[in-house]
């Protein structure tokens, strides 16, 4: 039997709901990853020092026995945060970044940023401290399907100018064109990539039905993009690394009338990651963009641990307890070739 043993690997971008949810999606992040950079974006959303230490707390005692998991926390950028807040989070050791959403981007987002200069201050700030930028690259107008390359060229662009010393990841990355402009900018600029992306393209949202387990935001692409995430993620380049994006929403919440975005890959995001790499032969280069990339980018130790895959053909649920509901985790029902052994 084949295996493939890495260093362990660590989430730069996951959504783990609150309170009863939390059991579900914090164990099964813990189950592949050490560290986990957690999203803000609750209801209401994480935009002060105490809230995030109180949602890190409700995080670490939703852990099982056995599973050991460092939850480091962002911030939700809104037009009225305080410089003063930025510099308190800069100096929090478990605090490492704070979240740009454009308001009513994407899930949760009515609160986020309504115009990019409101947050000059807060980016000069960010700046200053060595606190990271996080973005949802989109725009909220125009072609669903143009919307991160728009970002790009009305607002990232600027950005880079603006602040040449502010550290910033372009979060799940969608097109060529993000691919493009991450390569073509210092190395201030990284990107996270998720394993729908890697894996599917718009064709299994959108052909012969939609299929509201596919939807997220920003929404699955040609099949061109998908290939110029694989070459990217696999090509060893430190500006791009694991990020999941899992963000689990209850199956009434997705099949409704107006279904909620967000995939939920936390289940088998490790499996799901060594599967893209598998299908372009680049398994070799799948510990340096899981293991080594975000946490040198985040100038954060690497781990020490080690994960072990098995190549060893299994097939994922389709449906999954969540809280008092369940989930439809992503790909649900179908093979996948690679799985993480069991703990010795």
């Amino acid at each position: 039997m084949k295996t493939l043993t890495l260093t362990q690997p660590d989430d730069w971008h996951l959504h783990l709901r609150d309170g009863a949810l939390l059991s579900r999606s914090v164990n099964d992040s813990a189950r592949q990853f050490k560290r986990a950079l957690i999203m803000p974006n609750l209801c209401p959303p994480i935009t002060t020092i105490a809230a995030a230490e109180a949602y890190r707390q409700r995080i670490l005692a939703a852990l099982v026995p056995g599973n050991d998991f460092d939850p480091l926390m962002t911030l939700y950028l809104t037009d009225t945060m305080t410089v003063e807040t930025i510099q308190q989070a800069a100096a929090h050791p478990q605090i490492i970044a704070a979240k740009l959403y454009p308001a009513h981007a994407t899930t949760n987002s009515a609160a986020g940023v309504s115009d990019i200069k409101h947050i000059y201050p807060l980016l000069e700030a960010m700046q200053t401290h060595g606190l990271t930028l996080c973005i949802h690259g989109e725009v909220t107008h125009g072609d669903i399907f143009d919307r991160e390359k728009a970002f790009i060229d009305s607002t990232l662009t600027r950005l880079c100018q603006d602040f040449p010393r502010l550290r910033m990841v372009l979060e799940h990355i969608t097109t060529q064109d993000a691919v493009d402009f991450v390569c073509a900018q210092g190395p201030q600029l990284a990107a996270s990539i998720t394993p729908q992306h890697l894996l599917f393209h718009r064709n299994q949202l959108l052909a012969g039905g939609i299929k509201p387990h596919f939807y997220c935001l920003p929404v699955l692409k040609r099949q061109c993009h998908q290939h110029a995430l694989l070459k990217a993620a696999s090509s060893g380049n430190a500006k791009f690394f694991l990020g999941s994006d899992s963000a689990p929403h209850s199956l009434d919440a997705k099949q409704s009338a107006c279904g909620c975005a967000g995939t939920y890959s936390a289940y088998s995001a490790l499996e799901f990651y060594a599967q893209a790499f598998a299908s372009i032969d680049a398994l070799d280069k799948l510990e340096a963009f899981a293991s080594f990339h975000g946490a040198d980018f985040y100038r954060l130790p690497r781990n020490q641990g080690q994960t072990t895959l098995v190549e060893k053909p299994w097939q994922l649920p389709e449906i999954l307890p969540f809280g008092d509901t369940e989930v439809v985790p992503l790909a649900a029902g179908e093979p996948l070739t690679w799985q993480l052994a069991a703990k010795a």
